[in-house]
C-alpha cells in the first residue's frame, strides 16, 4: 500500500507545479496587455470575449454538429436500459492579436466549413462588436477568420516614391490587404497583368503608380498605348511621359504599328537570348540595362480590339486593324514572357468583346476595383467569385473603397482584397522627369550583327 504521506506529497507538488503555471500564463497576458498600445489592448479584450462566449455563439448560429454515435466511454458509463445522448460538436478556436484586429483560428466539424461561415459573417462582426469579419481556407480542416475593428482597407494610404531603383525588381508591392499585411505580385514569368473596374476607382493610378516605382531603374522600360488621349500630354500618363519609350493614343493603326515592332522585338530578343545571357529565359538572369524588362500598358483596352459595326470601307479597314491587334497582343502574352515582356492590361469590364479570351485568360495576374455587375466581376475573376462574398468587386462602390481591388494570384489561395497605395501626379511627374534620360529603346539595345537591324521603337514607321 503506497504511503500516504508521500502520495499526498506528491498530489501537493502537483498542484504547485499547475498554479505556477497558470501563475505564468497570468502574468505573461498581463506584461503583454499592458505594453500594448491603445488598439492592441482594445483587441485583447475582444479576443478574450470571442473565446468566453464562444460555445454559446456558436450554438445560436447553428455553427455546431450532432454526433449521435457513442463514444467507447459513453457506452461503458451509461446505464443499463438507457440510451447514451448524442454529443455536440463545437468547432475549437484559438485567436491571435494585432493592432488591427483578432485572427480566429476555427477547426471544422463535420457541416461547418467555409460556406456555412461564410453565410453568418455578418452576425459574427455584430456579436463580436467589429466592422467586418472575413472568412478564408487556411488548409484543409482549418478556417481563418479575421475579425477588424476598423477596415484597414477604408482607410487610404500613399507612396510617395524617393526616386531610388528598387533593390527588387522581379516582385511588385501592389499594396496592402484587408489584414494589414503586404500583398506582393511577381514580375517573373508573368506575361501579363489584366486590370479592371470602373472609372476613377484606382485603374490608372495604379499603373501610373507602378511606372513612378521603377521609372528609377534603368533595367524597365515602358511604352503605353492609351485608348482615351490622342497624345501623351492629353492623357494620364502626361506626368511620365518622358520616361516612355513609345506612346500611342487611341488610333487603331498606330497602335497596330506599336504592337507590331513589339512582337518584332520578342522575335530579335529570342534571336539573341541565348549567346547573350546564357540562358532562353530572360527571368534566370533578371532585367538589366542592357536587357531591360519592357513594360507594355494598354489602357481602355477595348479601344483597340472591339470590332466596330458596318459594311462601308472605313469600317471594313478599322475591324481589319482591331482583329490585327488582337493577334499582335496575343502573340505578346503568350509568348513575351522568356524574354522579359510584360503587358499590362486595362479596361473597366474585361468581357470578351473588351479583352478577348484568348488574351484575358492567359494573364495569370487579375485585379478588378470596384464593378457594377456580377457579369464584370466574373469576367475579371473568373465564375469562382461568386461564392465569395467577402472578395466580390460589386461591394467595392463606395467611395471609401477608392484604391481597393479584388484579385487573385499564383501562390494564394482564394481571393485578396488589396488596398493600393495613392501616388499624386506631382511625385509623379518628380521621378519620371528625373529619370527621364534612363529611356531607351530596348530594340536599340541588342547586338547588331549581320542581317537587318531589330526595330527602333523610337522611329517613325
Amino acid at each position: 500500500m503506497p504511503d500516504l504521506h508521500h502520495v499526498t506529497t506528491i498530489a501537493l507538488g502537483l498542484s504547485g507545479a499547475v498554479l505556477a503555471a497558470l501563475a505564468l500564463i497570468a502574468l505573461f497576458r498581463l506584461v503583454r496587455f499592458i505594453r500594448a498600445d491603445r488598439p492592441t489592448r482594445t483587441n485583447l479584450r475582444t479576443a478574450s470575449r470571442i473565446r468566453r462566449n464562444w460555445r454559446h455563439l456558436a450554438s445560436a448560429l447553428s455553427l455546431e454538429a450532432t454526433d449521435r454515435i457513442p463514444t467507447t466511454m459513453a457506452q461503458l458509463t451509461t446505464k443499463t436500459g438507457q440510451k447514451p445522448e448524442p454529443r455536440t460538436l463545437t468547432p475549437s478556436l484559438r485567436t491571435r492579436v494585432d493592432a488591427a484586429g483578432v485572427t480566429v483560428f476555427m477547426n471544422t466539424v463535420p457541416g461547418v466549413g467555409l460556406e456555412k461561415v461564410t453565410a453568418v459573417t455578418d452576425d459574427l462582426a455584430n456579436a463580436w462588436e467589429c466592422a467586418r469579419v472575413s472568412v478564408s481556407q487556411e488548409r484543409p480542416g482549418l478556417l481563418k477568420l479575421r475579425a477588424v475593428r476598423t477596415d484597414p482597407l477604408g482607410e487610404t494610404t500613399h507612396y510617395v516614391p524617393d526616386g531610388t531603383a528598387p533593390a527588387e525588381l522581379t516582385v511588385w508591392p501592389l499594396g496592402v490587404d484587408e489584414y494589414g499585411d503586404s500583398v506582393p505580385v511577381a514580375l517573373s514569368n508573368v506575361p501579363g497583368v489584366c486590370v479592371a473596374g470602373l472609372p476613377g476607382y484606382g485603374k490608372t493610378s495604379l499603373i501610373n503608380a507602378f511606372i513612378a516605382r521603377y521609372a528609377p531603374s534603368d533595367a524597365v522600360q515602358f511604352a503605353v498605348a492609351d485608348g482615351k488621349a490622342s497624345t501623351p500630354a492629353q492623357g494620364d500618363y502626361a506626368d511620365a511621359a518622358g520616361r516612355l519609350f513609345a506612346f500611342t493614343g487611341d488610333d487603331l493603326e498606330d497602335a497596330n504599328k506599336l504592337f507590331a515592332r513589339l512582337v518584332q522585338l520578342r522575335c530579335d530578343r529570342m534571336d539573341h537570348i541565348r549567346a547573350e545571357t546564357g540562358s532562353g529565359n530572360f527571368w534566370e538572369t533578371g532585367p538589366s540595362r542592357s536587357w531591360p524588362l519592357a513594360v507594355l500598358i494598354i489602357d481602355e483596352a477595348q479601344t483597340f480590339f472591339q470590332q466596330p459595326k458596318g459594311n462601308d470601307p472605313k469600317t471594313k479597314r478599322l475591324a481589319a486593324l482591331a482583329a490585327e491587334n488582337v493577334r499582335l497582343v496575343e502573340d505578346l502574352v503568350k509568348k513575351g514572357r522568356s524574354v522579359g515582356i510584360v503587358t499590362i492590361l486595362a479596361t473597366q469590364k474585361p468581357t470578351g468583346d473588351a479583352i478577348p479570351t484568348a488574351i484575358r485568360d492567359v494573364c495569370p495576374v487579375g485585379l478588378s476595383f470596384a464593378q457594377r455587375t456580377a457579369e464584370g466581376a466574373v469576367a475579371a475573376l473568373g465564375d469562382d467569385i461568386r461564392k465569395a462574398k467577402d472578395a466580390d468587386p460589386c461591394t467595392l462602390q463606395d467611395p471609401a473603397y477608392v484604391g481597393v481591388a479584388s484579385m487573385r494570384t499564383p501562390g494564394r489561395s482564394g481571393f485578396t482584397r488589396v488596398r493600393t497605395p495613392l501616388t499624386t501626379s506631382e511625385d509623379t511627374a518628380r521621378v519620371t522627369a528625373a529619370s527621364a534620360y534612363l529611356t531607351a529603346d530596348p530594340a536599340t539595345l541588342l547586338p547588331r550583327g549581320e542581317g537587318p537591324d531589330p526595330a527602333d521603337f523610337t522611329k517613325a514607321a
